[in-house]
Parts: C-alpha cells; sequence; structure tokens
C-alpha cells in the first residue's frame, strides 16, 4: 500500500508500492523493470503518466547518453528512466501541496530549477546555474532525474499546466513541443505580429514553429525542408508559402518574398552546418534567428556576414519562461491543430517498436505517442 509519510492519496486514483519503468543499460539497451513509485517532497506531485511522446532528443540520449547526465555523467547502466514529454493524472500531493488536486489531468515541461541561482530568478531555469545539482533542488525529468517511459514520476508544481477536458492525451504530451517554439519566439522578442518568420526544417518542432508563430500574427510565415508531405502539413498549420530547397533556392525565394530584404526572423530547426547558414543569410540587415536543433558537429558558420549585418543569434534549451503554459493555452482555444504531427500511437509496452519508428521515420512518422491509458504493461513484454 502506498501511503509514505505526509504525501495525500486518495482512494480513488490507487498507487502501487512498485511500478513498470524502461530503464537505460547498456547503449541502445531498454530493459523494462519493477521500480518503487517514487515519493512527491514539498512542492511535488506524483504524476500517473498516461500519454508520453518521443523526442528527438529522447533518441540521443538512448544512444549517445548525451545531454542527460546522472550522477555526473552518463547515464547508462544506472537504473535511469528517459522520456520528457508526457501529460497524465495528478495521482499523489507531497507535503503542503494545495495548487493542485488529485486526479487532475497535466501536462509538463522538463525543467524544474533550483530556484535559487542568477539564472532561475531571471525566469532562465533551462539555464539553471544548478543543472544537475539534485542537492539544489533542480530537476530536469528525463535528463537529469527519471523521467516518463513509466508509470509514474515526480514533478515540480511549476511544472504543471492544466489540460482541458476537450483535449486529448495525446495532444496534450505535444505541449512540450509547441512551448519549445514559443520559447524560440519569446526568446526573439515575442512581438512578432506583423513581421515574417522562416522557419527551417519541418520536424516537430519546426511544424509547431509555423502553427505558433502564425497564431501569434506572424505575417508572412515561410517553411523549408525537403519532404513534400512534411510541407503540406506545414501548409495545414498556417505556413503562407513552404519551400522544398532540394528544388528552389531558400534564401533567394525568401528575399523575394520580403521585398528584397530577408526575414525579420530565422527559427533554425535542422542542425545542419548549411541550414545554419540560410539562417544568417536569410535573416535582414538587425534581424534574428533562433538556433533550436542540436548540431551533431562543430559547424563553420560566416560569421562575418552575421556581424557586419547585426544579425542577433539566439539558442535556446528546452522550453523557458513559461512557455509551455502560454502554448497550451493556444491549444486549448484551438488556435492550431497540434495533433496534424501526431502520426503513431504505441501501448508503453511496445516503446522498443515505437522508438524505432520514431528513430528511422517508419511510415514517415514525426511524432510517435505511448500510452499507459488504453492498457497497462504487461509483466512479459520483453525489451529489445
Amino acid at each position: 500500500m502506498y501511503e509514505p509519510s505526509g504525501v495525500k492519496t486518495s482512494p480513488q486514483i490507487p498507487v502501487p508500492e512498485r511500478m513498470k519503468a524502461w530503464v537505460l543499460g547498456d547503449p541502445d539497451q531498454l530493459l523494462l523493470r519493477d521500480k518503487p513509485t517514487p515519493v512527491p517532497g514539498r512542492a511535488e506531485v506524483l504524476v500517473r503518466i498516461d500519454a508520453v511522446a518521443i523526442c528527438a532528443t529522447d533518441l540521443e540520449v538512448i544512444h549517445s547518453g548525451s545531454p542527460a547526465s546522472i550522477l555526473g555523467g552518463l547515464p547508462f547502466n544506472k537504473n535511469f528512466t528517459p522520456g520528457h514529454e508526457y501529460m497524465g493524472t495528478v495521482a499523489a500531493l507531497g507535503p503542503g501541496v494545495d495548487e493542485f488536486e488529485i486526479g487532475e489531468r497535466i501536462s509538463v515541461e522538463i525543467h524544474a530549477g533550483c530556484g535559487q541561482c542568477k539564472r532561475c530568478r531571471q525566469g532562465m531555469y533551462t539555464s539553471c546555474l544548478n543543472y544537475g545539482d539534485a542537492d539544489k533542488a533542480h530537476r530536469a525529468n528525463g535528463f537529469t532525474t527519471d523521467g516518463g517511459f513509466a508509470e509514474y514520476a515526480i514533478n515540480h508544481i511549476n511544472t504543471l499546466a492544466r489540460v482541458p477536458d476537450t483535449m486529448s492525451d495525446a495532444e496534450a504530451t505535444l505541449v512540450v513541443t509547441a512551448g519549445t517554439a514559443m520559447y524560440g519566439l519569446t526568446e526573439l522578442g515575442g512581438l512578432v505580429a506583423g513581421e515574417s518568420v522562416v522557419v527551417i526544417g519541418p520536424g516537430p518542432i519546426g511544424l509547431l514553429a509555423v502553427a505558433v508563430a502564425k497564431a501569434l500574427g506572424a505575417s508572412p510565415v515561410i517553411l523549408t525542408g525537403t519532404r513534400n508531405g512534411r510541407l503540406a502539413i506545414g501548409k495545414e498549420l498556417g505556413a503562407d508559402r513552404v519551400i522544398n530547397i532540394a528544388q528552389e533556392n531558400a534564401v533567394d525565394v525568401v528575399k523575394q518574398l520580403t521585398g528584397g530584404i530577408g526575414a525579420d526572423y530565422v527559427i533554425e530547426c535542422a542542425g545542419t552546418e548549411a541550414t545554419i547558414n540560410q539562417a544568417i543569410h536569410m535573416a535582414n540587415r538587425g534581424g534574428k534567428i533562433c538556433l533550436a536543433a542540436f548540431p551533431h558537429e562543430p559547424v563553420t558558420t560566416d560569421l562575418a556576414h552575421l556581424v557586419k549585418n547585426n544579425i542577433y543569434a539566439y539558442g535556446i534549451r528546452g522550453e523557458g519562461r513559461s512557455a509551455t503554459r502560454r502554448a497550451m493555452a493556444l491549444m486549448a482555444e484551438k488556435r492550431f491543430d497540434a495533433t496534424k504531427i501526431h502520426t503513431h500511437t504505441f501501448p508503453l509496452a511496445d516503446l522498443p517498436t515505437a522508438l524505432r519508428y520514431a528513430r528511422d521515420r517508419v511510415e514517415d512518422a514525426i511524432k510517435v505517442v505511448v500510452t499507459t491509458r488504453q492498457a497497462g504493461i504487461q509483466a512479459n513484454a520483453a525489451a529489445e
């Protein structure tokens, strides 16, 4: 019986003492294991995870370890559970928590900063100066603390956003992705109404960056990429013009669409040397670039053009400054349909298959969601 001291529970949402969770063994090895159900502390809740989306960064963590860090090192063979884009139901309340009630549906953001350092006090908790230091109360679920490929997880109350009854579980998992796009636009200045925005790369973040920019009044919104199917989804989400860079010169087209001066804002979501340099040459004098992707290799860029033209470049990590809550507000009001990027769903017991679909883009998978809601994890589920 799950009855930790000081923790409030409810018979309406029974909680087991142990749970099923996927843990990371060696690189590319996930194992389904029993773990103790975690216990929330002050300002924390226990979340029953109902659905979790797979992010490209999850694939990086499982394969190479970085950017996750457990006990000061790589996360392999440390009983660590990855996964960070989840939603669920509040199942138990830590001591003194009255901001949420048991039974409420919530979505989460990844980062809960220490709340003490200079960056956290500025609202930049994704850049917490005590990153990874549990003794300082920092949490980044799926990166420095256990994440969402499990039945339960602990979240700080500051990371929670209520999910309206009109929103499905799968859609609610996409709030983190939309929040990352919102954070990028926030760091670029936030007031994008009437401004030109180019989004490079029609992956999940890029597609929802189109949707968020359009919902905030940007015009024109331009999307570049190579996959016509994804570019078509970008049009459905609000892109005024899409550019297949295999068929057109993206920089030339952007200049044509902006009266020859270039775009006010560019959100780079591909992370390649070629696309980063495209972003630099697409931006107008005094324009701003958001770097939202992790390049896999060092990148050589045309810094001279950037400096000569007073172009600003911003790197973002995650979805800071409460961007997920603002993204949730737009999604709750149906300002855009994030479910257009949700392509596949699997039960949590089939997580290895879901990861393969996401990694190999099987059937042109964009956003793959795994769920515990329809059926529980079977004890005999086998890991790949």
